[in-house]
């Protein structure tokens, strides 16, 4: 399994981009083959909210599938980018080794 990890942030008190998640990308990764899971966390800051989104694939291929050939590139749609102040370019993918 591959966990995908991406990180985007917003300012204090505004949950456009939660609404963003759930209304938007987990329909859409749902009717990916290979898409197992996702996870959206939240930290609140001083100035700032951030949130870090960790998607389960079944195999890198599952994973290009989502993302094209450069795996490495955060997709992040328009309405996404309106709802943060600031998010990460890239992506990192981390074989599981151990879970449960």
């Amino acid at each position: 399994m591959i966990v995908r990890s991406w990180r985007g942030r917003a300012a204090k008190g505004n949950a456009a981009y939660v609404e963003h998640f759930r209304r938007n990308v987990m329909p859409e990764l749902r009717e990916i083959e290979g898409f197992l899971g996702a996870s959206l966390l939240r930290e609140d800051r001083a100035d700032e909210v951030e949130f870090l989104v960790l998607s389960r694939w079944a195999s890198m291929d599952a994973v290009r599938a989502f993302a094209g050939t450069d795996v490495t590139r955060a997709v992040v749609e328009p309405e996404a980018v309106a709802a943060l102040t600031d998010y990460d370019r890239t992506v990192h993918h981390y074989e599981v080794v151990e879970g449960s």
